[in-house]
């Protein structure tokens, strides 16, 4: 990782140099997002924000880097311990590091009252892809297989574990938890070394498209008493489908359920560091949401509204006032 101006753990405004009245070119900064494996989303979402920030540096002068991390909870706690300026996290582990719920971790530490959104991103439905022959329908067809929940640190291994565990379930009811890197899950699903993977990611996924044309899978449909409850009692969820077609050998729609990526920091980077992100993007939305094709539906006013369970940063609602989104 690239030196950095911020001191872990303090992000002084006074290590912040702006630019003046004049707009003369500030001293160089390096801020740095955390993102998730190089064939998510969240990687090339990282470096679209990048690209947006990178674009105006020499008026600014802030310089953004991508980081590849293990995902939501890797990133969220980095962020805590004042290793990383911004992050990409899935809506539920936002509201969950936020209130010091949902997952050890989290309730061990209390809750992270320093974190603040951003924005939020793309949609992200649970796939659930399984080899044809394996015979998996639905989820409720898991038990016994060998199944990859997720690499650790995930906000994927952390969502299966919170479905899996609503529907009465453990890891010891697989045949194999698997956590591979998100990498090298279509491999090991055409090579019979798993007969399913678990993860949620925007959608088209390069790696759901690559196990798709690899060999004959099945996105298996993720519903069920237990789904229905997960989505009722909590808000961050919702349902929604993997659309028919978009993946080779799938003609119909898939019913799952999903969660929202979200752009979070904390309220210890200085305000006008988010500001000039958060302007960068909504400012240049059309070019951002040409950047990946889950981005094509994008709407700023749901950017800076849904799934947002953490209070908005300081820099980001100036942005917004600012733009007239707010």
């Amino acid at each position: 990782m690239q030196a950095k101006t911020f001191l872990k753990g303090a992000f002084a405004a006074a290590a912040f140099t702006v630019i003046g009245a004049t707009g003369a070119a500030a001293q160089q900064q390096f801020i740095s997002i955390g993102t998730g494996g190089v064939t998510g989303v969240y990687y090339p979402t990282g470096g679209a924000i990048c690209r947006l920030v990178n674009k105006d540096r020499k008026e600014h002068g802030i310089r953004c880097s991508v980081e590849s991390t293990g995902g939501s909870v890797y990133n969220i706690n980095t962020i805590r311990a004042g290793e990383l300026e911004f992050g990409v996290a899935q809506s539920d582990w936002q509201f969950h590091a936020y209130n010091g719920s949902g997952r050890d971790s989290f309730i061990d530490a209390g809750p992270f009252e320093n974190l603040r959104a951003v924005f939020s991103v793309h949609p992200e439905p649970i796939s659930l892809v399984t080899r044809k022959d394996a015979n998996i329908k639905t989820i409720a067809d898991l038990e016994g297989k060998r199944v990859n929940i997720g690499n650790p640190g995930s906000g994927t291994e952390a969502t299966w574990n919170v479905v899996w565990g609503a529907m009465g379930k453990s890891n010891d009811d697989l045949a194999l938890a698997s956590q591979l890197k998100s990498s090298e899950t279509p491999g090991a699903l055409c090579d019979n070394k798993i007969d399913a993977f678990f993860w949620a990611v925007g959608n088209p996924a390069a790696l759901n498209t690559e196990a798709a044309t690899t060999c004959d899978v099945t996105f298996a449909a993720v519903t069920g008493p237990a789904i229905d409850k997960l989505v009722a009692d909590n808000s961050f969820y919702s349902k929604t489908t993997i659309p028919g077609g978009m993946y080779a050998g799938n003609p119909d729609d898939i019913p799952t359920f999903g969660v929202g990526a979200t752009f979070v920091t904390s309220a210890d980077v200085p305000e006008e560091v988010v500001y000039v992100v958060a302007k960068a993007v909504m400012s240049n939305l059309e070019d951002f949401k040409k950047l990946h094709p889950a981005f094509a539906h994008l709407k700023a006013e749901t950017m800076i509204t849904n799934g947002l369970s953490a209070p908005l940063h300081d820099g980001a609602a100036r942005a917004y006032k600012e733009l007239g989104l707010m």
